[in-house]
């Protein structure tokens, strides 16, 4: 399992831990995590929800009258590290 699939797999499961249901989606270049909040949070639950969002790359919500509430976080596929930045043929 990529790092950056373990990674986004154990927000959710800090999520749903503190009562969102939550999923995971592979994308190519990130793991996105998907929460619904309810519509009455406490104020202790959503700082809870925030230290947990504030780890992944990106984060927000978005909030409709037809979908509610969806926390989302993502997280980025590492880049690997090498010393060869350029591409072949442009070698030192």
């Amino acid at each position: 399992m990529p790092a950056s699939e373990a990674r986004a797999e154990d927000l959710a499961a800090r999520l749903s831990a503190l009562g969102l249901a939550s999923r995971v989606e592979l994308h190519a270049t990130y793991t996105s995590i998907e929460a619904e909040v309810p519509e009455v949070l406490p104020a202790e639950s959503w700082r809870e929800v925030l230290e947990v969002v504030a780890e992944a790359d990106r984060f927000g919500l978005l909030a409709s009258s037809l979908a509610g509430r969806i926390l989302w976080a993502a997280v980025n596929e590492a880049v690997p590290a090498t010393g060869d930045v350029r591409g072949p043929g442009h070698q030192r």
